[in-house]
């Protein structure tokens, strides 16, 4: 059986590059080789950079607007290449193809935004600051930039990241999951489609070889990230030492707090979709429910009933509401987090782990799990599983339900169910995370928000995408002018000087 190679795509071109260490791409659905993967060694990582140097100051230099026109013209091609786009992350990621178009579209919805860059990086002037003298300040681009993708959203991350980036001035170099590498290659193609220059974009892919070039490079001028937490961290620490501006976005814990007011089918349903939704392979799923007061019962009851519609399947079946699992080694590490509940003592209401899929047998696919009373010194409820596995957490009061959220050391996203404003309002001007839902379960903000969380699911300074995301990709430049009259000599000024 043939099994194609994939490359990298280095100064407008596809490349087989240089280096002799290749990976399996798997399919989740059955377990299957469908393609090899070359991966970046220093020589092609370092090529990449260099042709992302070479392209920036025609790039930087290029009008804004010209700039904007491009990613016009890129929008309009993801949107006619949408289903391909979520047909190749359903093969390489397992979600189903109604998921990754969902993915698809989120990603496409920051390029509508980048695509408004020129007002974005308006600056600021002010004449007559003092006798004569104006101040002007202005966002400029701040060269070579790189961004390293998860395995889960191999379209819609690298779109937080990639239009941001050129529409405000800047080169970029892409290291993808080596899980899900195709879609992202897509990108490359359409970028260039769209009129991008050569070398404008480059793609590496690879594994912590190709990511260290990243770090250590100079002229890597900042890093995008997002991943597990002691990666990111890692990334932080690293690319700061080395003198980069770095965002790195870690794991997560996310709660969804359910009060006795709460409607326990909307709660139900809500939970349903959050928890198994991607097989809980996204950084804003919930993995725990905090339930408050007496409502635990009722609420696990409707749980255990709405699961058995959940419909598992390969992913590119439309009717599909869940797939398998990204890789064997993965399943193998949730299914391990599964035998860690039972043994510390939480009761599994729902058990997946025995779950085969017909036809699919070889496939990584893991029913959802349940767990009740599960305590907050349990691993399962401290550490990110990242598959299906929803755990429940009982709380007497909201007090205790609100003081569960902020002691953990993940805040990347949460939620609350009520009918109560004045308790919701509470909540969100209280609870200690990055991102918030009231009655809504994945609160992921729009492209003219910005994404990220607190404490340790974020390192840096800056949540990406939006505004905090043209924020990270430029810097300023404050420029005080005076133009004096004829060939009078203002004489030396030896104090500090003061506008007069």
């Amino acid at each position: 059986m043939y099994i194609k190679t994939i490359g990298h795509y280095i100064n407008g071109q596809h490349t087989s590059g240089t280096g002799s260490r290749y990976s399996q791409v798997f399919n989740p659905a059955t377990g299957q080789v469908q393609a090899q993967l070359n991966n970046a060694n220093a020589v092609d990582v370092e090529a990449a950079i260099s042709a992302a140097q070479a392209a920036f100051a025609e790039w930087s230099a290029t009008p804004a607007l010209r700039r904007s026109r491009i990613m016009f013209k890129f929008k309009a091609l993801l949107d006619e290449h949408a289903d391909d786009l979520a047909k190749a992350i359903s093969l390489e990621h397992g979600k189903t193809i109604s998921d990754a178009r969902g993915e698809v579209t989120r990603g496409i919805e920051v390029v509508e935004f980048a695509c408004g860059m020129p007002q974005l990086m308006k600056g600021d002037y002010n004449d007559q600051v003092g006798t004569g003298i104006d101040t002007y300040s202005m966002r400029q681009p701040l060269g070579v930039v790189a961004g390293i993708t998860p395995f889960n959203f191999p379209i819609m991350v690298p779109l937080w990241m990639i239009p941001m980036a050129l529409a405000t001035g800047n080169t970029f170099v892409l290291k993808p999951s080596e899980k899900t590498p195709s879609a992202s290659l897509m990108i490359a193609d359409l970028l260039a489609q769209a009129g991008l220059p050569a070398g404008v974009f480059n793609l590496v892919n690879g594994d912590k070889e190709a990511v260290d070039v990243l770090l250590q490079d100079k002229r890597i001028q900042a890093i995008s990230f997002v991943g597990s937490t002691p990666i990111a961290e890692h990334i932080y620490s690293t690319g700061s030492k080395n003198g980069k501006r770095v965002q790195a976005l870690g794991g997560a814990k996310n709660h969804l707090i359910v009060m006795p007011d709460a409607d326990l089918d909307q709660v139900a349903d809500a939970l349903i979709g959050a928890a198994f939704g991607s097989a809980g392979e996204r950084c804003m799923a919930i993995s725990v429910a905090v339930t408050v007061g007496n409502v635990a019962d009722a609420l696990i009851a409707k749980l255990s009933e709405k699961v058995q519609s959940i419909t598992i399947d390969q992913g590119l079946n439309e009717q599909a509401d869940m797939g398998p699992l990204v890789s064997a080694e993965h399943y193998a590490k949730v299914k391990a987090y599964v035998d860690l509940g039972v043994a510390e003592g939480a009761t599994l209401v729902i058990d997946g782990r025995a779950y085969q899929h017909q036809g699919y047998e070889q496939g990584y696919f893991l029913a959802p799990c349940l767990f009740d009373h599960v305590k907050k010194n349990m691993r399962i409820y401290q550490e990110e599983i990242f598959g299906p596995v929803l755990s429940v957490v009982r709380a007497t009061s909201f007090e205790e339900a609100l003081q569960l959220v902020n002691d953990h050391e993940f805040g990347n996203g949460v939620a609350i169910f009520t009918r109560d404003g004045e308790i919701a309002r509470e909540f969100t001007q209280r609870v200690q995370a990055g991102m918030v839902g009231v009655n809504v379960a994945i609160p992921v903000p729009i492209a003219f928000h910005s994404f990220g969380g607190w404490k340790r699911s974020l390192f840096g300074d800056h949540h990406i995408y939006g505004s905090e995301g043209m924020r990270f990709y430029t810097r300023l430049k404050t420029t005080t002018s005076r133009w004096p009259a004829g060939n009078k000599a203002a004489g030396a000024e030896f104090v500090m000087p003061t506008m007069k």
